[in-house]
């Protein structure tokens, strides 16, 4: 599997889904179960990849400013969340994730952000298809710290100035 059939299982997961992350989760699931393992495999790689890219101090900022602050589980959650949204946002939001004041349509704090099970769909593929758990998919997990200068993720001044266009869209009141 390249590049380009793992987006076009996100962006046909997501368009079906209409949105709906837990959805688009359960879909991914059935796509995948359609495929060979190793083919699930490569999904998995290339997910994995793209999770761990997203580990950057910007990024929990913007994550930060979304939810009115975010713990570990938020910020991991929210990467898987970000991927299911498709390349063009993913990519978007990884270069400059003030952008996704633009990039993002309404962000409703019920349904969106919340994409655990969408990290979890290749697993629960591959073990639909063959009974075992997913491998070690041979690709190294980002240290403790994302890359990137840390800052307080709690301090609202300091939101502010990092992220101008998504704290007027999203920010604190």
């Amino acid at each position: 599997m390249d590049e380009t059939e793992f987006w076009e299982i996100i962006d046909a997961s997501r368009a079906d889904a209409e949105g709906d992350p837990e959805e688009q989760a359960d879909l991914l699931v059935e796509r995948l179960t359609r495929l060979d393992p190793d083919s699930v495999l490569d999904y998995a790689r290339h997910f994995e990849a793209r999770y761990n890219r997203a580990h950057l101090w910007d990024l929990w900022g913007a994550t930060a400013v979304l939810f009115d602050g975010a713990g570990d589980e938020t910020f991991d959650s929210f990467r898987c969340w970000l991927i299911g949204q498709g390349r063009e946002i993913y990519e978007g939001a990884v270069h400059d994730p003030d952008a996704l004041a633009e990039l993002l349509g309404d962000f409703d704090l019920e349904i969106d952000g919340d994409g655990e099970e969408i990290g979890f769909a290749a697993d629960e593929a591959y073990e639909a298809l063959t009974g075992a758990e997913t491998p070690d998919l041979g690709i190294p997990m980002p240290g403790g710290e994302p890359l990137g200068a840390p800052f307080d993720l709690d301090d609202d001044a300091v939101l502010a100035a990092r992220f101008p266009r998504l704290w007027e869209r999203f920010g604190a009141s």
